[in-house]
Parts: C-alpha cells; sequence; structure tokens
C-alpha cells in the first residue's frame, strides 16, 4: 500500500498543481501536460525498477530518473502548500482580488514548473559530482592523550552503482589517501546492485590504506544487494570487514577497539534481504572490547546510539545512512524524525559521541542534494587532557 501510495503521489498532485488555475491558454496549455506526463511516468519507472529485468547498469539509470522525478515532485509540493496557505486568508479578503488571482494564475505556474525542474536536475547534479574533504576536531573527555590528535577518515554511503561509476570511487580514494589518515573506517551501505554488475565500481577501494587499517560495517543496502557475496568481496578486496567484531589497535602505548555491527534491515525488510545478512549485536563487541582504553563503533544507522550509550562501554559511535537530509528543510522535518533526530554532525548520547556523516554519496533513487552537500569526512580526535 505505501508503495503504491508513493507512485501516485506525483499524478495526484499534479491534479492539485493545476486544477485552480485559470485562463491557461493554449500556448502554455503544454506545461500542465509535461507535469501530468512526469505523473504518468513515475508509476512506470517503479514498476521497471521493482522488476529489475534489465540488469544492474540498465535498473541503476531508471532509479536515477525515478528520483529525479521523485525530487521534482517534492519541490512541486512545497510550491503549492506554500501557494495555498498564501491563497486561503486571501479568499476572506475583498482587497486582494489581484494576489490571489497571481497566486492561482497561469503566469506564476509558468516560471514555477520550469523552476521546479531545474532545482530538481542541479540537486542531481550535486548528488552526483564528487564530495569535498571537510575536516573537523571532535573532543572527546574519555579519549587518552596518547590517542590525541588520531585522524580518522569516514566514507560513509559510498552507494557505488553503474549511474557513478568507477571513475568516482577513485576520486573519493585519491582524496582520502591525501589526507593522510591513520584509521579508515565505512560505516555501510558501500554499494548498490550485484556484485557481478558493480565490482569494477568498488575496485579502487582496494588502494585504502591507512597505519591502523581499513575497517567496514554493513549497511541497509548491502542486505539488499547479497550481503554475503558483498561482504566476501571486501575481503577479497583487503578491507577489515567486522560483522559484530571488534578488533583492537595497539596506538601509543593505549589498545583502541574498533567495532562494526549488523544493520537493523536484517529485521525490518525480510522481501529485501537477498544472500544472509546478520543483525545488530552490541553486548556482543561490548564483550569482546574489554579492556580497551577507547571503543570506537561502526554502526551504520544512528539510531543505534541509544542502545550503544546505554552500554556505558563505546566512546564514539560513527554512523551514516541519512545521507546529512538531503535537502534543507527535508533534513530536520522529515530525515531527522525518523532517525530519533539525528541527521548530521556529532551530538552528545549519554556519556558517547555520536557522529553522523553526511555521506560521499546516495541511493540512485533519491539523489538529490540541496544545501547538504556529500563530504568525506575526517575526523581529527582531541582529548580534553591532550599534551
Amino acid at each position: 500500500m505505501m508503495i503504491v501510495s508513493i507512485l501516485l503521489f506525483p499524478l495526484l498532485l499534479a491534479f492539485w498543481l493545476w486544477w485552480p488555475v485559470a485562463a491557461l491558454g493554449r500556448k502554455r496549455r503544454w506545461y500542465a501536460g509535461l507535469t501530468f506526463a512526469l505523473g504518468l511516468l513515475q508509476p512506470l519507472l517503479g514498476w521497471l525498477w521493482r522488476r529489475q529485468a534489465f540488469g544492474d547498469v540498465a535498473n541503476a539509470w531508471v532509479q536515477l530518473l525515478f528520483g529525479w522525478v521523485m525530487v521534482a515532485f517534492a519541490l512541486a509540493l512545497v510550491f503549492v502548500l506554500l501557494r495555498d496557505l498564501l491563497w486561503l486568508p486571501l479568499r476572506l479578503s475583498r482587497r486582494a482580488g489581484r494576489l490571489r488571482a497571481f497566486l492561482h494564475g497561469a503566469r506564476l505556474h509558468h516560471v514555477a514548473v520550469p523552476l521546479v525542474l531545474l532545482l530538481a536536475t542541479l540537486g542531481t547534479y550535486n548528488g552526483l559530482k564528487p564530495p569535498k574533504v571537510h575536516e573537523r576536531e571532535v573532543v572527546l573527555s574519555s579519549l587518552p592523550v596518547e590517542l590525541d590528535g588520531l585522524r580518522v577518515a569516514v566514507l560513509a554511503d559510498l552507494h557505488a552503482s553503474p549511474v557513478k561509476g568507477a571513475w568516482r570511487t577513485r576520486r573519493i580514494v585519491d582524496d582520502v589517501l591525501a589526507t593522510k589518515p591513520d584509521l579508515i573506517v565505512l560505516p555501510g551501505d558501500m554499494v548498490d546492485g550485484q556484485v557481478a554488475g558493480n565490482a569494477a565500481n568498488v575496485a579502487a577501494l582496494a588502494e585504502l590504506h591507512a597505519p591502523h587499517g581499513v575497517w567496514v560495517a554493513p549497511g541497509n543496502h548491502e542486505y539488499y544487494s547479497n550481503y554475503t557475496a558483498w561482504m566476501a568481496h571486501f575481503r577479497q578486496l583487503g578491507l577489515g570487514v567486522l560483522e559484530n567484531e571488534t578488533v583492537k589497535l595497539a596506538i601509543g602505548g593505549r589498545t583502541l577497539a574498533v567495532s562494526g555491527v549488523g544493520d537493523p534491515a536484517f529485521y525490518r525488510n525480510p522481501g529485501l534481504v537477498q544472500g544472509g545478512g546478520i543483525a545488530p549485536d552490541i553486548p556482543r563487541v561490548v564483550g569482546q572490547a574489554r579492556g580497551s582504553d577507547f571503543h570506537l563503533l561502526l554502526a551504520h544507522q544512528p539510531k543505534l546510539a541509544r542502545e550503544a550509550a546505554a552500554t556505558g562501554a563505546v566512546d564514539l559511535q560513527i554512523s551514516g545512512h541519512t545521507h546529512g537530509g538531503h535537502i534543507i528543510g527535508m533534513d530536520r522535518w522529515l530525515v531527522a524524525p525518523f532517525n530519533d533526530g539525528f541527521v548530521r554532525g556529532d551530538y552528545r548520547v549519554g556519556g558517547m559521541t555520536l557522529f553522523v556523516s553526511a555521506g560521499v554519496g546516495q541511493w540512485d533513487g533519491f539523489n538529490a542534494r540541496l544545501g547538504v552537500p556529500s563530504s568525506i569526512d575526517v575526523l581529527v580526535l582531541r582529548s580534553v587532557r591532550r599534551r
């Protein structure tokens, strides 16, 4: 039912957009026709995507077009809501006839429709272009002074696919290595699609290296793309895969525990989970990390933070999943509520610090970014007791 509602949303919105508009004119009626055509295109694209009848490459492009149409109608919804919220009080006034006519007039809509399509296209372009590096200090009261200055590069939500291509992953890898990180972490959603059709697009990850390793935790999209095959492939690339596992690293005479847990997608979407998968097991990694001086947890979805903080045994959780909220406004009003209020940046959760990356990419099916750029995050860990 939810999928049907999503697919019908553009068509219903197209009707809402145009029904109050008077005196459209023959020469400009194609604006309305274009809107309804896009509304009809959305269910077709959704059907093609769900069938996955054309292989990973074609399916990725179908998803991208599906996402572009969805973003266009999401922006159109904002326009329609603002239009009618302004129009309703004016309806009660006898002196605002011209403004009422303008709000429901063809001229405004002839400007709004191209602007919406332009913003959707710009957002999609922003989502496809390579991310920039953003370095930030994170002050941690529990960080031993010996670990002060540790540089942790975060590559969340790569979502490698045939649309983004191998060149984009190569660019990201080169930019990460240029920051000279001490530790590299990938907290999930590295891929979209099967290994056979997408391995070339993640091949450059094999060149990631850092003094204290490159560590991966799974995200929900690995569960949708043959989990077991991808975890095996990541190991073949030389990445350290942490499936409810902890590795202890000796740094400066101290022990840093890095843990990775499974994703809650294991519970929620049994029809989409392919090729295995594991449930998140925070108590298990807490037990494995016992005796360490600092515990860093990789958990793809930030909503696991409250459970992790409740153990009192995790100092820093690094997550992704939200893509920073994609679009200003949507980030706080829609994405944050679905993720326990976490959308991007650092948060204090009990005695634990949570960092949520805006991600280096996002799923092709909703690829747009407006005001929320993708990001290669380099966290410089700082101790309050620094030397």
